[in-house]
């Protein structure tokens, strides 16, 4: 066996070997500071989608708003509602236009870097607000929902890109789990504004809430100019000395630590340059890629499956429509309860498997929650207990979906696709998932108007067999790959893992000599183990039984 110091040369570029996992120890998040501010700024872009889905599903039950765009209803509580044509649209517009910004990810990051792409939806998110708060007419606001979707879109697919390029392996969960708790802040912002703002007589009652959508564009537009662009994308245009810069900025790490990881994406580059077809079809064409695209968008898609969009986006207007009292307060609740779910989540989600929590407390109680407001609406519809039931399935409905599902849907699509592939991929899921948010939003309406189907609360019976069904996928194919870098992800990939393995199994491939090889539950073994097969643990595959 070749010598440990002359081996680890090899992978850094240096004549010692890189520091041991003890030395690791000393690199928390005091030492990550800079990498994990920076990682925090670009999560704050889906405060954008959370408020304006905090302000758009308000709006819909105001009665400043409703004399513009709706239309008198002297039979409804509020003496006004809105076509459900309008309705469908001014909330689906939004989410076709992030579908339509999400798909193009791919070639978007063929000339845009991320920080830029970032850049570009700001800019694009202030002309779209122009328009919504100068007309008064349907068609300009259905072009500023539009456009204002096109920003979205972008703000959530590159900033998720650069959280998952730039930050730790065993902070990444903990990143994308913030990047949780600014949609909901900003959900909560919006229906706090809206709670004051619709007692307000004429169209300040909407445009006071519009406004508050200039102020994240311009805080990032600033913000950025203070970080470095991410490593893997200088690396990937061919500018290895900003990255190497770049890194340098993100990591506390020592010169022979920054070598061997800039190594580490270099050989995953240099791998993954083989393939020379076009990236879309390499997406579908090579089992591997076929795999992780499918587990990205699955895995996102999940978000939709459990029926969310209809609470967030109508959750204001599905209360009012139902006789609950205190509609705007009841929403105001419903995300301060999920914020504090996601702050919960985020204190967890780096030292416990996702798989168990996205299952069993995410999915299944999302499905159970949903499942009972209907069944107690339908029992004994119109009463105020029932009204109060229902407020309070819709408290651990979305204590389940923000603190489990949402979060983790983000975290299993981002970190699944590989890195050639990563925007193309990332940007598929992404597009999918907005597709679904779409469809559900885009058909609500037909579900809980009053001048549709009037189902109401029971339009939960829907949402139990979609939340199951993806709960059993999740079980059975999506893997772990907690506290796992980019590279190591790669490995087990390609090493055509069944997905209950990757819990425990051992990378060796982007191993520096001399650091243990774990698994993600903290199974360990040395070096020395892997290399002559020695196991810690019947489950954990070692380098011998790599298919690579």
């Amino acid at each position: 066996m070749a010598d440990e110091k002359e081996v680890a040369a090899i992978h850094t570029g240096t004549d010692s070997p890189p520091p041991g996992p003890e030395a690791d120890k000393k690199y928390g998040i005091k030492e990550h500071w800079k990498c994990l501010a920076a990682c925090t700024l670009v999560s704050m872009c889906p405060f954008q989608y959370g408020l304006d889905f905090g302000l758009i599903g308000g709006l819909q039950a105001m009665v400043g708003f409703l004399k513009i765009f709706g239309h008198p209803a002297p039979e409804l509580p509020s003496g006004w509602n809105i076509d459900t044509e309008r309705q469908q649209l001014i909330s689906s517009l939004m989410t076709l236009g992030a579908f339509i910004s999400s798909s193009a990810a791919g070639p978007i990051a063929g000339v845009m870097s991320r920080r830029m792409a970032i850049w570009s939806a700001s800019l694009l998110c202030i002309v779209s607000n122009i328009i919504m708060m100068s007309t008064t007419n349907i068609g300009g606001l259905y072009a500023g929902r539009l456009l204002i979707g096109l920003a979205n879109g972008m703000f959530m697919t590159f900033s998720q890109l650069y959280i998952q390029e730039c930050s730790p392996a065993r902070y990444r969960g903990l990143m994308i789990s913030s990047f949780q708790v600014w949609t909901s802040l900003g959900s909560l912002v919006g229906t706090i504004v809206d709670n004051f703002t619709e007692k307000i007589d004429g169209r300040n009652s909407y445009l006071i809430p519009l406004g508050l959508i200039y102020i994240m564009p311009v805080l990032m537009s600033l913000g950025l100019l203070l970080i470095p662009e991410s490593p893997r994308w200088l690396m990937q245009h061919g500018k290895p000395e900003q990255a190497r810069k770049a890194l340098r900025w993100h990591r506390p790490f020592p010169e022979a630590r920054i070598d061997a990881e800039i190594r580490d994406i270099e050989v995953a580059l240099e791998t993954e340059s083989h393939h020379k077809s076009i990236p879309v079809w390499d997406m579908f064409r090579d089992p591997v890629d076929r795999r992780r695209t499918v587990l990205a968008v699955c895995g996102l898609t999940v978000q939709g499956a459990s029926g969310a969009m209809y609470m967030i986006a109508y959750g204001t207007y599905f209360f009012r429509m139902a006789g609950i009292g205190q509609p705007f307060e009841n929403s105001c609740i419903l995300n301060g309860v999920g914020i504090v779910a996601i702050l919960i989540n985020s204190a967890l989600i780096t030292n416990f498997g996702r798989r168990r929590v996205f299952l069993v407390s995410g999915l299944v109680l999302c499905g159970l929650a949903q499942l009972l407001t209907a069944v107690v609406y339908t029992v004994n519809p119109g009463t105020k207990s029932t009204g109060q039931a229902i407020v309070a399935l819709a408290v651990i409905y979305i204590f389940g979906y923000n603190g489990m599902v949402a979060t983790y849907a983000w975290v299993s699509g981002g970190e699944l696709p590989s890195q050639r592939l990563r925007s193309y991929t990332f940007g598929l899921a992404t597009a999918v998932g907005f597709f679904a948010a779409w469809l559900t939003t885009f058909t609500a309406p037909y579900f809980i108007n009053p001048e549709a189907l009037n189902w109401g609360p029971k339009y939960g019976y829907i949402w139990l067999p979609s939340c199951l069904i993806s709960a059993a996928w999740v079980y059975f194919f999506l893997p772990e790959v907690k506290n796992r870098t980019l590279e190591e992800i790669d490995e087990m990939f390609e090493a055509r893992l069944p997905a209950k393995k990757f819990r425990k199994y051992v990378c060796v491939v982007h191993r520096p000599v001399g650091v243990a090889a774990k698994g993600s539950d903290g199974t360990v073994a040395s070096g020395s183990d892997v290399d002559t097969g020695s196991k810690k643990g019947e489950d954990v595959v070692h380098a011998e039984e790599v298919k690579v």
